[in-house]
Formats: C-alpha cells, structure tokens, sequence
C-alpha cells in the first residue's frame, strides 16, 4: 500500500523502482514531477501525489522540466532517432564531432546520452554497427576485401582488426561465428533491451534489471555468439506488438522466440506461457500443471532464469497467499503489468 510516507520518502530518494506508481505535484510551484526528478526537494505538507499524469493535470498542475513526466520514461529524443535512422540507412556513414554540430547537436551531449542508454561512447555505437553489417555480408559470400572498403575502411588492416576486438576472430575465420542483435525498444515502463537471432527473440529484459549482463553473458555463452548492436527482422514485429499490448489492445504475442535452456527450464518457461492473459497462478499451481508437484523450488528458480519478460508471463506466477513475490523488472512493474491485464481481458 503506497502511503504519502513512502511516496514522499521514494521522492528524497529518487528511487527507480517507483516509477509508474505516483505523480508528486508541488503546491508551492504548481509543476509535477517524477519519483526520480533531481529537481530540489519541497517540504512534505507542499506535496501532493497522483497516481497519473493526467490526475495531476486535472487538478491545474504543468509538467517539470527537469523531468519531463508527460516523456516515456528513457524515452529516445527526437535528434537521436534521426542519426539512428541515418545509420540504418547508410551504416558506412561516420558521423564526425563536425557533422553533428551542423546538425545543431552538441557532441558532449549525444556521447552522454548513449553512455547512459547503451553502456557504450556514440562513436563506439557506430563502430560496432558498421562492424556487424560486414559481417552479415561476409556471411552472404561477399569477399572481405570489398566488404571492408564498402563498409567506410580506409585498409584492411583497420578492418581486420576492428572486426577481430568485437567478434574475437578475424573476417576469414568467422564464418561460423554466430551474432546476436540488440536493439533498445521504449515502453511505458521504461526502456527496454531485446536480442534476437534468426531463429526469434532471445532476450527481452528492462534496463535496469540487476542480472542483465550475467543473461548477456550467459547467452553469449550458450549460443557461441557475440552480442553486437544492430537490426534483425523480429524487431519490427516485436516493437508493433509490445505497443499494442500496453494499449491493452493484444493479449498473445505471435513473435517468434528462441530460448535455449535445459530441458527442465524450457519445460518451465513453455508453461508459464499457458497461463491465460489477466489470470495470476502460484508456484504450487504451477509446478502441479507441469506434473512436478515436488519441484516448487526449482520451477520458482527456472522462472528467475526467463530472459524474456512480458511475452513470456512470469509477472502472472505470484506468491501462495496471493502476494506480489520477486520480480526481475521489481515489482512495481508486475503489479502495473497484472492491472493492465485485469483491466482488458
């Protein structure tokens, strides 16, 4: 139950794991806020919570613009979706310090922004996404002499060892080197990574998740694939169907997946798809429709191990007594998620 303590509390702290569950307006200034805002902290009597944006609207307050809450949470700004979509366009295309200026966009600010969205410099970004369009090419039977000029390379050298520090093995020997494609999607709950490969998606995980680089690097390992930015034909699909689903419009998710796993997980993970949109099932529950009624534990230990949120339904598993139990994405956002759910079915 969220009192005005612990939404006031979560304000001084710029907690993560509140956003989505309140509005803070301030009375003094007549603006609101998210849990997560850096603005300077009002005294508790000058607050007043909101459970929506539009709540907060209502009752005569206007958006901070520290924050900016009317945003999706990491929502991708306009002048980043366009360089993206130039890239995508032209992945030989190296934007230079001097081009982004023309283009009216500080270099210091895009730098800071996929350091923070992506873990990596935007010149990293661009490096590793050139890379990984010469290599679906050297996988298509081009040679790598006219991949490497095609793709920007003044040498093969330079390209050679580029190819080499991603992959971990030079262009004549990566033939069977397999990659896995990230791409970062936005959500009402915050932004989102998803990773595919031919067979399907692969991983679809919240930002913030605590164990999201040990499932990058387990799936690394389990596919003897490296990880590498760039585009793949389920995203589209994948981001399509998302939207429709938080506008409680789509209830089963026809995107093809890949999980590898082991028997036992896999087994674990094609059940969780079985429970019905906007129906909730216990462990207990669960482990009898698998027909390992002694198997609570271990089945509860295989739902943690689902790197693929959402689409397959781990927030719909909850606790014996009816209470929300550990989520990877916290569990605000199961909570959000199963509203959701119980408002459309």
């Amino acid at each position: 139950m969220l009192t005005n303590e612990i939404m006031y509390q979560a304000l001084l702290d710029k907690d993560v794991s509140y956003e989505g569950s309140f509005i803070a307006a301030v009375k003094t200034t007549g603006i609101f806020c998210r849990p997560t805002c850096t603005a300077r902290k009002p005294k508790q009597e000058n607050v007043e919570f909101f459970k929506t944006t539009k709540d907060a609207i209502l009752h005569g307050y206007r958006p901070c613009k520290v924050c900016n809450p009317l945003d999706k949470m990491g929502e991708t700004p306009d002048y980043i979706r366009e360089i993206l979509a130039a890239l995508s366009l032209d992945p030989s295309h190296k934007f230079k310090d001097w081009d982004l200026s023309q283009r009216g966009i500080e270099p210091s600010k895009i730098r800071r922004w996929f350091i923070k969205n992506h873990g990596i410099t935007f010149q990293s970004y661009q490096r590793m996404f050139r890379i990984n369009s010469a290599f679906r090419k050297i996988q298509d039977g081009q040679s790598i002499t006219s991949v490497a000029f095609d793709a920007g390379y003044e040498s093969l050298s330079g390209f050679n060892d580029s190819f080499k520090s991603i992959f971990g093995v030079a262009p004549t020997l990566s033939k069977n080197k397999r990659i896995i494609n990230i791409n970062r999607l936005e959500t009402p709950l915050g932004p989102m990574f998803a990773c595919a490969v031919e067979e399907g998606i692969c991983l679809l995980e919240f930002t913030d998740r605590r164990m999201l680089e040990t499932e990058f690097k387990t799936l690394a390992r389990l596919l003897n694939a490296t990880i590498v930015q760039g585009e793949n034909v389920h995203f589209d699909l994948l981001q399509k169907e998302l939207t429709t689903y938080f506008e409680g419009e789509l209830k089963d998710f026809s995107v093809p997946l890949f999980m590898p796993g082991t028997d036992f997980q896999q087994a674990v993970w094609k059940e969780l798809q079985n429970i019905p949109y906007g129906k909730t099932r216990s462990y207990k529950q669960q482990s009898i429709a698998l027909g390992k009624p002694e198997a609570v534990r271990a089945i509860a230990n295989a739902n943690g191990m689902n790197r693929i949120s959402i689409l397959v339904p781990c927030h719909r598993v909850i606790g014996g007594n009816g209470e929300m139990t550990g989520y990877g994405g916290g569990i605000w956002r199961k909570q959000w998620l199963l509203d959701l759910e119980n408002k459309n079915q």
